[in-house]
């Protein structure tokens, strides 16, 4: 291994695109859907997918704006260290790394539950260590390797969904295989389309946030993109449509298809793998086998978000040792551009978490409790830089042309992701929040006094300040 500590250039705009597109299909679609349909009526799930898809459409645009100016993997601590606070970039960094690395064994974890659908007497944990290993060796490989294999686990992903939007649309409209068409009754069957009101909607807008993380990952591969100023305008144009024809027509069919009281849309959610929306439908238009077909996809889901997982987590702290955010031994590389000791770290701290979920559920859960919303966080942050980014450019009276990607609709984008982003935060548990039950809030709300946390130490040790808009480094 070479002492080197520059990562490679050698991502392609395809790998960028399916990268994003495939980080945010994953079980938040495949499997928290049919809660989303069940909570709030297929109306009310698509006007909050809506919603959620359009904040994240300005929060690329953002990040696209800053990444092709400034390409860097790691990218939301770099920016908020320059255009916000030392402070903050440190926080959103360890956030942003905490998050992945403990999502990483969650996602193990729930490898072993989909194994175990067809081999129940294989352990658990011999399953989720496989695995590990296994996006171990993709990820220390080359960045290439890592690409490649998400590439062709999001097209899998991709044309399941595609799938399942023809045969839907074909049962919803004119029959198939037989079968009748089934029509929109199911939109007008009880309180349909909208069901709860304003509060199921908020629920569903949480629950449509968690199912879009992933898509930020732009962001981090843009250190690691041979034509940044290219491949990140291309991948983010195509990614907001896709994402939105999937998800919003993805709950229009699964509404239209199963009455939202269907008992079995009540009792998906994330981590009901035996349950899958996707399932019910393609059962109803008579494919047998359904049920096979759509665990290996959601294996296949889960696999791809753990080995983006592993990736974000490992570029963020190799970031994080270039600012001196972490010792500086994570941010060496191997020759092949790899940083190896913060890979390794992060598979070490999976690993960890992983023997925890197996011997201590209590702090586990704890823990995947306190990553709960540190992809939203992450999400404002992005926002926040942004706005001070631009305002920055503004300031300095520096030519706006330079910007090779200009985020449109500046400065609404920045402050309507940063309203929603923190309309979602709260709404995280709004019963709780009504009733103010503390120890559910503690529970769902822990991402938040643990920012504070990293953000208060950093301050207080270095005294940092907020960076004056006329000396923001440009």
């Amino acid at each position: 291994m070479s002492e080197g500590t520059e990562v490679k250039r050698s991502l392609k705009t395809r790998h960028l695109s399916m990268i994003a597109l495939g980080g945010s299909i994953g079980t938040g679609l495949f499997v928290a859907s049919g809660s989303a349909v069940s909570t709030a009526g297929p109306g009310g799930a698509m006007v909050a997918y809506t919603a959620i898809g359009i904040m994240v459409y300005f929060l690329m645009t953002s990040l696209g704006e800053m990444a092709t100016y400034m390409p860097v993997s790691g990218s939301f601590s770099t920016y908020a260290n320059k255009f916000i606070d030392p402070a903050v970039g440190f926080a959103l960094g360890w956030n942003y790394w905490f998050n992945w690395a403990i999502t990483l064994a969650v996602d193990l974890s729930t490898a072993a539950l989909v194994i175990q659908f067809w081999v129940p007497t294989l352990p658990g944990w011999l399953i989720s260590l496989f695995f590990l290993v296994v996006i171990f060796l993709i990820n220390i490989i080359s960045v290439k390797t890592f690409a490649e294999s998400e590439y062709w686990m999001s097209m899998i992903k991709v044309i399941t969904v595609l799938a399942f939007l023809v045969l839907g649309g074909l049962m919803i409209f004119f029959g198939f295989n037989g079968k009748p068409s089934v029509g929109l009754s199911n939109f007008h069957y009880k309180d349909a389309p909208f069901v709860g009101g304003i509060p199921a909607m908020l629920s569903v807008f949480v629950v449509a946030g968690f199912s879009f993380q992933g898509t930020e990952l732009i962001g981090i591969t843009a250190g690691e993109s041979e034509t940044p100023e290219k491949s990140i305008p291309k991948a983010i144009k195509q990614v907001f449509w896709r994402i939105l024809l999937f998800y919003v027509v993805a709950m229009f069919v699964i509404g239209a298809l199963i009455p939202y009281t269907s008992p079995k849309l009540l009792g998906s959610g994330v981590h009901d793998i035996a349950i899958s929306p996707f399932t019910l439908v393609f059962e109803k238009v008579g494919l047998t086998g359904a049920a096979d077909v759509i665990n290996a996809v959601i294996l296949i889901a889960v696999l791809s978000a753990a080995n983006s997982g592993m990736y974000a987590a490992t570029r963020m702290l190799w970031s994080m040792g270039e600012t001196n955010f972490a010792p500086k031994i994570f941010a060496k590389t191997s020759k092949r551009g790899i940083p190896i000791f913060a890979l390794m770290a992060t598979g070490l701290f999976g690993f960890l978490i992983l023997l925890e979920s197996i011997f201590g559920k209590n702090v586990y859960q704890l823990l995947v409790a306190a990553s709960g919303l540190t992809g939203f966080i992450a999400w404002l942050g992005i926002a926040w830089s942004h706005y001070r980014f631009r305002k920055a450019f503004i300031i300095q009276k520096k030519d706006l042309n330079v910007l090779k990607y200009k985020a449109p609709l500046y400065p609404f984008g920045p402050i309507l992701a940063i309203v929603l982003g923190i309309v979602v935060i709260f709404g995280q548990d709004i019963n709780s929040l009504v009733n103010f039950n503390w120890f559910n809030l503690t529970i769902s709300y822990m991402s938040i006094p643990l920012f504070i946390g990293f953000y208060s130490y950093y301050k207080i040790k270095y005294k940092t300040k907020f960076v004056k808009l006329d000396d923001i480094e440009l």
